[in-house]
């Protein structure tokens, strides 16, 4: 029969805990997220352009 190791013995081992892979992964997820966002403001912002010419919220109902 072979002894159990304490508890303590496995803390000292190297590797991921799943906290630390869920960490990493909302900092993908983030940094996509922005990078996304950065790379649609030139449009974003020509749209914003154009629905400002057309009157914004002021225009109502002459542009469905």
């Amino acid at each position: 029969m072979r002894a159990r190791r304490p508890a303590a013995a496995h803390r000292g081992r190297g590797g991921m805990t799943g906290q630390r892979v869920l960490m990493a992964e909302a900092a993908m997820v983030g940094g996509l997220a922005l990078a996304l966002l950065l790379s649609e403001l030139p449009s974003l912002r020509r749209e914003a352009r154009i629905w400002r010419m057309a009157g914004g919220f002021r225009a109502g109902h002459r542009y469905p």
